[in-house]
């Protein structure tokens, strides 16, 4: 008797809704249509679980909200008969739901989508939530006969699609913007009206019926049974909910620990030691241990061997580390104790004999008794000129060609190890550009509202076949002082060009590629003769390039390199001001400087939104960069927060830092690019 009018002896009943449970119904479906969006947002991210894991998660919890809503829903209406549910068919009307969800989601998240794919999106997902709500009400058994309106049955399965549609087509199409936390909320209501309108339309065609001589039943037992009801999903609803946001932060804490934190021995890594080192105000005490021939312990027992070795001597510095320093492992045969200020030298030269003596005794590893050599080299706070030389200079004695690995603690010298070292690498120059020891990374800056690549930025990087890979904040300074850098601006220049070429004879595009330009260079005649030759050779146009100049170099030479800049507008390139707000003497100069982008220093972005000071900073230049008709880059972003503080606060933000990706080689920025679009 599914669609079958019943007899004329049957009396129909008349029922009755509670609304304040039908709006508790209505939220726990937009509650869990928004927290599914919020898991489909982080499969568009690069995370350490797999795309398919936080779709699972996201068909989960829109799954079980249309069961919920489902339920809560029908407690909202009493009928005085009898009434309970079969437990089979309640959990089992659940798998409907998360199914079609899964399967709406995975459409939905196609990289090519066209009309038809959210027409079967929609499909899926309004059949999803129609089976499972007829399921639903099959599940409930009564002392009574029910039976349906079949237009009306009709009508809840296509509205169900249709408004399942609609919501798919906003989220696929705003997709981009689903980070913006209005635009997600908006978009769960509409799904969540999509699972209640097809819920309410299904209760409208169906009605009850009971034979005349039946003994009506008092409400009182059925309202507990549906308060317990009521309270079970709810509360079931709030730990899924929990569980399932509780999912995304350790999905961003994991990001963050694989980020900044060496995998092997647990410590903070090269990246955080970095950080640490030229973020933190005021002068530091630094001790960079060596470990020698870890190479040969490797090949003679294996990596596995090698890595329980380190992690012993990890183990073994992290427990005789001064209490006020940090100890990081910054590569693979290196250990770094950092710690702020000059009053515990003492007790930190202590901690470095202490670890250098139990370095000699021999330890047992898989049965075999292992020594490795090494030395140490360091800096106290209190001998200090220039902070920002603290890493090259303790650096240099490690590279010196004299030194010795015999668990010596070697202050640094600067009559000894300087010289060595920076007439070494400054020699080396030459050298490292025709074998190509240096290369280029790319680093892409991104639109913060629309997600479009608008460029990258050229970084230089150098394999020395003696101390590995150099920091640029070691080497640059060195070639500078030595008057080497014109000629690596120069390579780097006509590299760029060509990779620029390959890549349009590939058809691939990358945007406007920016190149770092030395501040003494931008007044010379020779850059823009290098330039124009370097963009004819290659058949470029000159807007392809963007010329990058630090802030500082204005202040030095104001009038030249405001003449300087003219020129290279005139001729169809774009000017950067770099850094911008760290040589603020340069602010009543900005006026007449004829750039067309201001980066802005990653000294302001660390903080933000946290520090209300920094925010306000920030707004006030974004003003200024926007007053004045020029686009604005903002560096090192690496939060998500911060990408949507700037987003919400800049008009047209470019963004360029770890969040979206680090810098990569040629090949590997073409890769990411294919994988970004498709997200």
């Amino acid at each position: 008797m599914f669609f079958k009018p019943p007899s004329e002896d049957l009396i129909e009943l008349q029922g009755e809704y509670f609304f304040p449970i039908i709006g508790l119904s209505i939220l726990i479906a937009c509650v869990a249509s928004y927290t599914a969006l919020a898991m489909n947002e982080r499969a568009q991210k690069n995370s350490f679980f797999h795309q398919k894991f936080w779709l699972v998660l996201a068909s989960i919890a829109m799954g079980f909200g249309i069961w919920s809503m489902h339920f809560v829903g029908m407690s909202a209406f009493s009928l005085p008969i009898g009434m309970h549910y079969d437990r089979f068919l309640t959990i089992a009307s659940i798998l409907p739901a998360m199914i079609a969800s899964f399967l709406a989601f995975y459409i939905a998240n196609r990289p090519h989508k066209v009309f038809w794919l959210y027409l079967v999106a929609g499909v899926v997902m309004g059949l999803g939530i129609s089976v499972m709500h007829y399921v639903g009400m099959a599940a409930m058994k009564m002392d009574a006969i029910f039976v349906y309106d079949s237009w009306l049955f009709i009508a809840s399965v296509i509205i169900a699609i249709i408004v399942s549609f609609v919501a798919l087509f906003i989220f696929s199409a705003l997709q981009r913007y689903m980070e913006n936390r209005f635009i997600k909320l908006m978009t769960a209501i509409i799904m969540g009206l999509a699972v209640s309108s097809m819920h309410y339309t299904g209760m409208m065609a169906i009605s009850f019926y009971v034979s005349p001589d039946h003994a009506y039943t008092s409400t009182t037992a059925h309202e507990v049974k549906l308060s317990f009801l009521i309270i079970s999903v709810t509360v079931g609803m709030a730990i899924l909910l929990s569980v399932l946001l509780l999912s995304t932060l350790v999905d961003r804490y994991v990001k963050f620990r694989t980020n900044y934190y060496d995998t092997l021995t647990g410590l903070p890594n090269r990246r955080q030691f970095e950080k640490q080192l030229t973020n933190v105000a005021g002068r530091q005490t630094l001790a960079i241990w060596h470990l020698h021939d870890m190479e040969k312990v490797n090949r003679e027992n294996g990596y596995h061997f090698g890595d329980e070795v380190l992690q012993h001597i990890a183990e073994l510095m992290n427990g005789s580390k001064p209490v006020q320093a940090d100890l990081f492992r910054i590569e693979g045969n290196r250990f770094a104790f950092l710690a702020k200020g000059a009053e515990h030298e003492v007790s930190f030269h202590t901690a470095m004999e202490k670890i250098a003596q139990t370095l000699r005794q021999p330890f047992v590893s898989q049965d075999k008794e292992i020594i490795l050599p090494a030395v140490c080299a360091w800096l106290p706070a209190s001998q200090q000129n220039e902070t920002s030389n603290i890493y090259s200079n303790v650096l240099a004695v490690l590279n010196s060609p004299s030194l010795q690995y015999k668990f010596d603690i070697i202050l640094y010298d600067p009559a000894i190890h300087t010289y060595t070292f920076e007439r070494e690498i400054a020699s080396d120059i030459e050298r490292a550009m025709m074998e190509d020891e240096l290369y280029l990374v790319y680093q892409p800056k991104v639109n913060g509202k629309t997600y479009e690549v608008m460029g990258v930025e050229t970084l230089l990087r150098w394999q020395h076949p003696v101390y590995g890979m150099l920091s640029p904040a070691v080497f640059i300074p060195i070639l500078e002082q030595n008057n080497r850098m014109l000629d690596v601006t120069d390579w780097i220049i006509e590299r760029t060009c060509r990779q620029l070429a390959e890549w349009g004879n590939e058809g691939q595009t990358v945007g406007q590629v920016a190149i770092n330009i030395p501040g003494q260079y931008i007044t010379s005649s020779r850059l823009l003769k290098v330039l124009k030759r370097a963009v004819a050779d290659y058949k470029l146009e000159p807007q392809q390039l963007e010329l990058e100049i630090t802030e500082t170099s204005f202040v030095k030479t104001i009038e030249e390199a405001i003449r300087a800049v003219g020129v290279f507008r005139q001729e169809g390139f774009s000017v950067a001001l770099d850094d911008f707000g760290t040589g603020v003497s340069s602010l009543s100069y900005l006026k007449r400087i004829p750039i067309s982008t201001l980066k802005i220093d990653k000294s302001f972005v660390d903080e933000v939104p946290a520090s209300a000071k920094d925010s306000s900073i920030i707004q006030a230049i974004i003003a200024l960069g926007s007053s004045l008709d020029l686009s604005i880059v903002f560096e090192g972003v690496e939060t998500e927060e911060q990408s949507q503080f700037l987003a919400s606060t800049c008009k047209q933000p470019i963004i360029q830092g770890y969040y979206f990706a680090k810098p990569m080689i040629a090949s590997e920025l073409i890769e990411w690019g294919q994988r970004f679009k498709q997200r």
